[in-house]
């Protein structure tokens, strides 16, 4: 297929740049099947039943964004330069994978200082990226990070306004808890305790899996035929304790619904075999039309870039066509766009018309 199979025009004003408040009042596109129901995320009670499963990802944002200064001496003395970091992720030597701005003006073993409690040395670079030594790990990494780092909100949240306190808390999911990530499982991003409570009394359950989200995810395809794209990895782990519940979901018939595409993908990476089981590793897994789910019955997601790898997965789920009558539908509504927009749940035409689990 052509990456032009996956194009469309939105209108600028459309893209959010915060998301609804409270988190569970954003708007809700179902699609039934080829079927289009306008509500909101607080309705999910409607639609999911009892049996059915929700996968969440517990990946934790971190605060990946940091500006420091770099100084040195000169023929005019000691002068300082602003350097921008965005950290990427942890290598296995103990230094961290950055994009530096300007990554030319930064010389190798020297120091860029982000606070009183953090810096960081350039201990080397590699395509394009640098790589950090924190002057701390642990507890007190994380919590020098907290205070001097900013959300990395995606770009194009990020080229309309700077991150600030509130992003703390708004790009962040109420259960996250593994650190890692350095963007946010957006879908995720609409479940608020009352609503989660609300599931749980109707007989929904619940299923921990960690991807950590990288900056990958935003990367546009630069291929004209998808099949020659290469998919950026990230880090995941399926315990055994959440693949044998979403096993026991689907052998009593209930629906296995992830939320957001960071956990959907995670799971059919660890259903490959044809079941779940228990995962660990980076998946690069790219999901494209003519794609087998073993895993996944239905997906709740945000709405996607164009030309984006996640329009060709909801694709892969939904149907090209559909998928395209769907987004045309989000338009015309004026439905919010991206991470901080409105949710979809979409529901293949397979799972439209199954019965409740007896």
């Amino acid at each position: 297929m052509k990456l032009s199979d996956f194009d469309f025009d939105l209108p600028e004003a459309l893209i959010a740049t915060r998301p609804a408040s409270p988190r569970s009042s954003a708007r809700l596109l179902v699609a039934d099947g080829a079927e289009i129901h306008d509500r909101i995320v607080t309705d999910l009670t409607d639609w999911l039943r009892a049996g059915d499963r929700l996968v969440l990802n517990d990946t934790r944002v971190i605060p990946a964004r940091l500006s420091g200064t770099r100084t040195r001496d000169s023929a005019q003395g000691r002068v300082s330069a602003g350097i921008e970091v965005t950290l990427l992720e942890p290598r296995g030597d103990g230094t961290w994978s950055a994009l530096i701005k300007p990554l030319r003006k930064v010389k190798t073993g020297e120091q860029i200082i982000f606070s009183d409690s953090l810096s960081a040395t350039l201990a080397s670079i590699a395509d394009g990226q640098g790589h950090l030594r924190f002057n701390c790990s642990g507890d007190d990494f994380d919590a020098a990070l907290n205070a001097a780092g900013a959300m990395p909100l995606p770009p194009y949240i990020a080229a309309k306004r700077p991150a600030d306190a509130r992003d703390l808390t708004d790009y962040q999911t109420v259960w996250a808890r593994a650190s890692g990530a350095v963007a946010a499982p957006t879908a995720s991003l609409h479940f608020d305790a009352p609503l989660l409570e609300a599931l749980a009394a109707k007989g929904v359950t619940f299923s921990y899996v960690t991807l950590h989200v990288g900056a990958g995810t935003f990367l546009p395809v630069k291929v004209d035929d998808i099949a020659d794209h290469k998919m950026h990895a990230e880090w995941g782990l399926v315990t055994e304790q959440a693949a044998r519940e979403i096993a026991a979901t689907k052998a009593a018939g209930g629906r296995v619904i992830p939320v957001g595409t960071t956990a959907l993908r995670l799971i059919e990476t660890a259903g490959r075999a044809g079941a779940i089981a228990p995962w660990e590793g980076d998946t690069d897994i790219f999901i494209t039309p003519g794609f087998t789910f073993q895993v996944a019955d239905a997906l709740m997601t945000n709405f996607h870039l164009p030309k984006s790898t996640l329009m060709m997965l909801v694709s892969a789920m939904m149907g090209t066509q559909t998928v395209k009558n769907i987004y045309a539908h989000a338009i015309a509504q004026e439905y919010r766009f991206f991470s901080y927009g409105d949710a979809s749940l979409l529901i293949p035409t397979s799972q439209k018309d199954a019965k409740d689990p007896k």
